[in-house]
């Protein structure tokens, strides 16, 4: 073991969707909301310290914006900006606390939550002393994860189960950076999936040259056979990451 190994510092990982919640290794089913008392039982499972949570992709909508030429100096005119954006595009009705991530190129990633879900999430995770280090969508975690593997075109399905051979989800789809986000609340069959999502938004791609060439897919356990190669990835989920 390295000095530099023994000097790594780790946050405990929280997982949470629907109709699970994955913390410290554990992982426990849910069927209803996630109330205080379901938080408490995870958080206090975990060691004190700072936590990294992922969260269902329906909870942190996402929306990649292009061509912003320019955006308002000062960090509130720039903060009001991209939350105005976020809320006329997505027409969501509660408020929402938006953060943006420069993509370069004139491209943002647009990501928000509920005002009151975040902090009621923050609260609880500071009372129980596992504060929040980052808060982000479980698309973002994956494809932050394949970064090393984007080397040619790809599409990554980031599902989550809605009901009997059903998922909601995202689809994000990538050339040399991030080309295309799509997200979908409603649950659709696996087939579904290949020949109202996939397909798509794979030929709406090949205009710019990045058809996809390989398709990964996260939170199903099998997937039928598509005209572009796919891949299952491997459902594992770490108890910690480094900070």
């Amino acid at each position: 073991m390295t000095a530099m190994t023994l000097g790594t510092k780790t946050a405990s990982v929280v997982w949470l969707e629907p109709h699970r919640i994955h913390a410290g290794g554990q992982s426990r089913n849910l069927s209803g909301p996630i109330t205080q008392d379901v938080l408490v039982m995870a958080l206090e499972g975990l060691p004190p310290g700072p936590t990294h949570w992922v969260v269902d992709d329906a909870w942190i909508p996402s929306l990649l914006i292009r061509d912003i030429v320019e955006v308002p100096a000062g960090s509130e005119a720039r903060e009001a900006f991209f939350k105005w954006r976020f809320n006329q595009s997505l027409a969501l009705e509660a408020p929402q606390s938006v953060q943006a991530l420069d993509l370069g190129e004139n491209a943002w990633l647009l990501a928000g939550i509920a005002e009151t879900t975040r902090e009621a999430w923050l609260q609880a995770s500071l009372t129980l002393g596992r504060p929040i280090r980052s808060l982000i969508p479980r698309w973002l975690w994956l494809y932050n994860r394949l970064a090393a593997s984007r080397e040619v075109p790809g599409m990554l399905l980031s599902l989550c189960p809605a009901g009997p051979d059903t998922f909601t989800g995202t689809l994000a789809s990538w050339g040399r950076n991030l080309a295309l986000l799509r997200q979908w609340t409603e649950p659709a069959t696996a087939e579904a999936w290949i020949q109202e999502r996939v397909l798509p938004s794979s030929a709406y791609l090949q205009r710019d040259s990045r058809s996809p060439q390989e398709v990964l897919v996260w939170g199903a356990a099998t997937w039928p056979d598509c005209s572009i190669a796919t891949r299952i990835l491997q459902p594992e989920i770490p108890a910690q990451e480094a900070l």
